[in-house]
């Protein structure tokens, strides 16, 4: 991939920097350097909320920068700034050239090529106007609230970004990509008598706004989240115990991705601090379990034309009907343990060093059917969606909140359940896991991941999924 006329006219013309003058720059810069790059980052980014009846919130920014790494051995140096100029870029190289000291070594090639090019240039900030914002969310808001005369409080969201990077190496080598990302939000709180209940549902994805801002599609949003706010009105305590737990399709791989997916990142397994540590082909989970992290599919939140140090995102097999497989690298982890890049170097901004992400990860399609997995247990918890939890990656151990799950009794699904939260092991629930539905679906397009302090947009999915034996933290006395 080369650079485009929206790249070179944002870094290049716009700025004054000469092109050739910036490469040597680079050039000097990372010689006797094991690998290294400039990448240059423009950004706008908007937010708007509309809380109580009012506009509360409406923020508007523009962000731009490089980041200059040079890597020796184990050891990243990045030096970064918000000024784009040749000058700066000088200052930088002066900075990083001191990782090389008394280091030797031979710079690694350049990424392979493409030709795919995931988004256009369009910014989708641009396509509607801010009064037609502003008035979307008054009718979301004075939507929700006709729909029940329990609503006490509606907020309803608005975000959006356009991000253009341009990665350089020494030689001349230039990759580049546009980036656009917006996500539409609704939350409901709902009261009867003394009790107080909420519920939240969003979408969004790599697209401008049009695709969520027709009624059908914001009116869906607005209703689920009044659903569910109802829904917990009538939740009862949630039981405690060992027990069979069915996770929904979509939105519940919020758990996949945490206690599995991190364990499967290349920097983890380098360091051997992951419960996954020298596992490649040894069975880690039940058979039938297949999990791959996904950045080319046009669209999701997590999808990239290229990651952050300009190598073209794939399809990676990360378990094979419970077999390890692989690991997700960034260009430093990979050299270093013998393998190559799966296209999953990604930072926050400029001003981050890459490291190994996931982007869309989720488990592939089973052979049963979503009711009949419900019929098979007797006496257990259907957990559909899910809050916050925590993970330990190096025990895989986890702690996970449902915001909407329902009792199991008899092969029913029955009451809704509140404070219920699922506890185990990331490794040993994989081998829990007992029949798998054929209904995989991929969540709305909400997904943000942190690590390191860096948070980045992704997807995660699944099918429906039985899981035995797995320890539920309830509230029933």
């Amino acid at each position: 991939m080369t650079t485009n006329a929206t790249t070179q006219n944002l870094f290049f013309e716009r700025t004054g920097m000469d092109r050739d003058r910036v490469t040597s720059l680079v050039d000097d810069a990372l010689q006797g350097a094991d690998d290294g790059e400039l990448f240059l980052e423009y950004r706008q980014s908007e937010s708007l909320m509309f809380d109580d009846g009012q506009l509360k919130g409406a923020n508007f920014d523009t962000a731009h920068g490089f980041g200059l790494r040079s890597v020796a051995g184990e050891t990243a140096g990045l030096a970064h700034a918000s000024d784009l100029s040749e000058e700066a870029i000088k200052r930088a190289a002066e900075t990083v050239k001191t990782v090389t000291h008394g280091h030797g070594g031979t710079l690694a090639g350049p990424p392979s090529g493409t030709n795919v090019k995931l988004y256009d240039d369009e910014n989708p900030l641009n396509c509607i106007s801010f009064e037609n914002k502003v008035e979307l969310l008054a009718e979301i808001d004075a939507y929700v609230r006709a729909q029940d005369t329990r609503v006490k409080q509606v907020t309803v969201s608005l975000a959006g970004s356009w991000q253009a990077i341009e990665v350089m190496r020494p030689g001349g080598h230039v990759a580049a990509d546009i980036r656009p990302l917006v996500r539409i939000n609704v939350s409901v709180v709902v009261g009867q008598g003394d009790r107080m209940e909420s519920g939240s549902f969003g979408a969004g994805g790599r697209a401008a706004y049009d695709q969520w801002i027709t009624p059908e599609s914001w009116q869906h949003i607005a209703g689920e989240a009044l659903r569910q706010a109802i829904v917990n009105l009538d939740s009862v305590p949630a039981p405690a115990g060992e027990m069979s737990v069915v996770l929904g399709a979509g939105w519940p791989g919020v758990l996949l991705h945490e206690a599995v997916g991190h364990g499967l990142e290349g920097d983890f397994n380098r360091k051997k601090t992951s419960a996954f540590s020298g596992l490649i082909g040894e069975r880690v989970a039940s058979p039938g379990v297949t999990i791959v992290d996904n950045g080319t599919m046009d669209g999701l939140r997590g999808s990239l034309s290229i990651d952050d140090e300009g190598t073209p995102t794939q399809n990676t097999m990360l378990i094979e009907d419970g077999i390890l497989k692989g690991y997700m690298q960034d260009r430093l982890n990979a050299r270093l343990m013998g393998e190559k890049s799966t296209g999953n170097g990604r930072r926050e901004s400029y001003a981050s060093n890459p490291i190994p992400r996931m982007t869309n990860t989720y488990m592939l399609d089973g052979d049963k059917d979503p009711e009949e997995i419900l019929a098979s247990v007797k006496n257990g918890l259907y957990a559909v969606n899910f809050g916050g939890g925590q993970v330990d990656i190096t025990s895989g151990k986890f702690v996970f909140s449902c915001t909407e799950a329902y009792l199991i009794e008899n092969g029913k699904v029955t009451a809704p359940v509140k404070g219920a939260t699922l506890i185990g092991s990331g490794p040993a629930a994989m081998k829990k896991v007992s029949m798998i539905g054929n209904n995989m679906k991929l969540d709305t397009g909400v997904g943000t991941c942190g690590k390191d302090g860096q948070g980045v947009p992704v997807g995660i999915g699944q099918p429906t999924l039985r899981l035995d034996d797995l320890t539920v933290g309830g509230t029933a006395a």
